[in-house]
Formats: structure tokens, C-alpha cells, sequence
């Protein structure tokens, strides 16, 4: 039997790369024709609704009094509003509600300061870039004015709403605080999504020269040693656009990482409920602890408003996960969310067309897998964004 011939490593793995995402995009322009560009669908009255707080009814009166925007109405009668007519309603109820009435807009209030969520993990696969997409994307259709910031070189949050660094080119956060003369302006590296009210810092490949020009930086200036403050200095030009960021963070404690750390004002912490995820997550909280604890030392401001563990992918008949999650709350007690994030192939099926669950149609899906699945994100991001109000003083 002969030899198979020799190859070249790195070619090969570059033409791989290149095969891939040429198919990718291939996937992309047959999925959103004509320019490649997410759209987004149009949302049910029912669905509207619940995430402006009101009841289905109240809309419905609206509309037959001919005020707010108005809806589309199917030829089963149903009526569907577009996000932005979401936001139109918003400030009409805002407006014209009762004095009393909860307001619909939540935008932040002076005095109330821009909310960094960084949700961090040091193992892979335990739902940490699926959980920044949809809390994102929910605190959007809840009125938010969100910014979410892909800082996995990997780039799994950009392909979700629509960017594949390989061919678009994006700019990415490296861009905004690199060390060089040709750090940008952090404005310039923003882009838009199709949700309305959420924008995104994409991430690329040249991510990763951060974690290579930090440590020369540190030998040569005191920029490098004071790399810690650098996202926090970027997000201070765009302060007033943005209510919330939300930082999909590498799986790694490197200096991105830390970097995004140190900015955060809250940590929210994945973790699937097995053994060898609590093995690594007790490492990483280890690392991360020391590592705070040298740059207080050293003068820097870390203030976190809260910290919490999301439990993700959780089966509620797999025995062990329920004895492990029962382990982790008899340690970590109040930390842990209420509500964890259960594992549904309604998410693994809408990201084969790179969409989130906020995204896809219900009828696409089994409904009752469809309706689990999203009574469960609804469940942990309304958890989330009553910290976020706590933490502005709203009660």
C-alpha cells in the first residue's frame, strides 16, 4: 500500500477555511437575498405585547381607535406590528398613558450609569454566546438602547446577526483600542443589526494582536501596563448613545478577557451543570479572583453592581444535572439566577440559518418545543434586566 501524498499543513488548512466560508456565504446570500442583509419579521399582537407590558386588549383598543402605529393585518384578521413600530408604541403609551402607569421607556435617567454586562466563561460549549445574543436582543425589544460587543476572535455573535469577518471586512473592537496611531475612534467600529434599537461591535481575527501587543506594551509604556482601562475609556465616547453593552467574552482568561472585566459594571457567568464544567469554572474564578486583586493593588476601580451564574442547557429529567445543580446552589445560594436556560433544539435548529429564537417564526417549529424554549429565555433575560433596573435604583 502507497504512501498518501504529502501536503502542506497550512495550506490545506487554508484552502479548508476558504471552502468553508465561501459555502457560508453562499448560505447567507440564499437565505437573505438580495444584499445579504438580516432582515427582521414581524411580531404578533400577543407577542408585542408581553414585551411592552401590556395586555393584548389594550393594543387591539388602540388600534380600532385609530391611534399608534398601524399594524398589518393577515387575512386570518391577526394583527403584526415591525419592531420599529414596537418603539413607536413604546413612546405613544409613554406619552399618553395613565400618570400612574409604569413607564414604557427605560432608557436610562441622569444619574443613572451605562450598564456593562460581561458574560464570561472559561470552558466552551456552555452557552455563553447563545445567552449574549438573546439577552442582547431581548433587552432591545424591551426598549432598550443596546450595544453588543463580540470579543471572541471566533466570531460566533457576528455570524448571528448577519457579519462574517472573513468576507465583510469588518472593523472590530481591536480597532478602538489598539496601541498604535491607528486606533479609530470607537464610533467608527459600531454597527448596525436588524433590531432597532441593538447595535454591534463585530469581531475578526485581528482580535487576537491584542493579547500579542499587551504584553510588548507593558515592557514599553505605561499605556500597556494600564491596558485594563482601555474598553472602559472607549465606551466613555459613545456613553450617551446606549443604556446597556453586553460583551460576549472569549472562553479564555486573556487580556481581552480582562480587559472587558475590568469595564464591567455586572458579570453574568454561564455554566452547564456537570462536573467537569464546575472543575473549570472554580479555575477560572481562582485566575480572575488574583487577578482583580493585583490591579486594586494597583489603583484601578473595579465596581460590579452584581454577579450571577446562569445555568444553561439544563434538562430538567437528567437526574445528575438536577443533583449538581442542587450541589451548585448549596454553595453558591443567592448567586445563581432563579430560572435556568433549558436545552432545546429550537435553538441548535434556528442557528442552522444563523438566527436567534427572537428571530425565527413560530410555526417554523414544533410549538411546543417553539413555546418552552422562549418561556424559558423570557424567564432568564426579564431576570436579568430587573438586576440591571436594581442596579439604576428603579424598583
Amino acid at each position: 500500500m502507497g504512501l498518501l501524498p504529502k501536503f502542506e499543513f497550512d495550506e490545506k488548512i487554508l484552502a479548508q477555511g476558504d471552502e468553508i466560508s465561501r459555502k457560508l456565504d453562499q448560505l447567507r446570500l440564499e437565505k437573505f437575498p438580495p444584499d445579504a442583509k438580516k432582515t427582521l419579521r414581524l411580531f404578533p399582537m400577543s407577542e408585542v405585547a408581553h414585551y411592552l407590558g401590556v395586555s393584548p386588549n389594550n393594543l387591539k383598543r388602540l388600534h380600532l381607535e385609530k391611534k399608534g402605529p398601524e399594524p398589518t393585518i393577515a387575512g386570518s384578521g391577526r394583527r403584526f406590528y415591525t419592531a420599529e413600530q414596537m418603539i413607536e408604541l413604546r413612546h405613544y403609551l409613554d406619552k399618553n398613558g395613565r400618570s400612574d402607569a409604569k413607564k414604557y421607556v427605560p432608557v436610562r435617567k441622569p444619574g443613572e450609569k451605562l450598564q456593562v454586562i460581561a458574560v464570561v466563561n472559561f470552558k466552551g460549549g456552555s452557552g455563553k454566546t447563545t445567552t449574549a445574543a438573546h439577552l442582547g436582543q431581548h433587552l432591545a425589544l424591551t426598549g432598550h438602547r443596546v450595544l453588543a460587543i463580540d470579543l471572541d476572535p471566533q466570531a460566533s455573535l457576528s455570524a448571528l446577526h448577519g457579519f462574517q469577518p472573513e468576507l465583510d471586512r469588518n472593523p472590530s473592537l481591536y480597532d478602538a483600542i489598539r496601541y498604535d496611531e491607528k486606533r479609530r475612534p470607537v464610533a467608527e467600529v459600531i454597527r448596525p443589526t436588524n433590531f432597532p434599537l441593538l447595535e454591534i461591535i463585530p469581531a475578526n481575527l485581528e482580535l487576537q494582536e491584542y493579547e500579542y501587543d499587551t504584553p510588548l506594551s507593558m515592557q514599553s509604556s505605561n499605556e500597556g501596563k494600564r491596558f485594563y482601562e482601555r474598553l472602559g475609556r472607549a465606551l466613555e465616547e459613545v456613553d450617551d448613545r446606549f443604556d446597556i453593552v453586553v460583551i460576549d467574552c472569549p472562553p479564555q482568561l486573556g487580556f481581552l478577557t480582562l480587559t472587558a472585566l475590568t469595564a464591567a459594571t455586572s458579570v453574568l457567568i454561564t455554566v452547564h451543570p456537570q462536573m467537569l464544567d464546575l472543575m473549570s469554572m472554580s479555575q477560572f474564578l481562582l485566575m480572575l479572583g488574583n487577578f482583580v486583586r493585583a490591579i486594586r493593588e494597583k489603583g484601578a476601580a473595579v465596581n460590579i453592581d452584581w454577579l450571577r451564574y446562569l445555568i444553561t442547557r439544563f434538562e430538567p429529567t437528567d437526574i445528575p444535572q438536577t443533583q449538581m445543580l442542587g450541589f451548585m446552589q448549596s454553595m453558591l445560594a443567592e448567586e445563581i439566577l432563579k430560572n435556568p436556560m433549558l436545552k432545546s433544539t429550537a435553538i441548535s435548529d434556528a442557528g442552522l440559518t444563523k438566527q436567534s429564537l427572537y428571530e425565527v417564526e413560530r410555526g417554523s417549529f414544533n410549538r411546543d418545543t417553539y413555546d418552552r424554549a422562549i418561556e424559558a429565555l423570557d424567564a432568564v433575560n426579564f431576570e436579568v434586566q430587573a438586576l440591571i433596573h436594581r442596579a439604576w435604583g428603579r424598583l
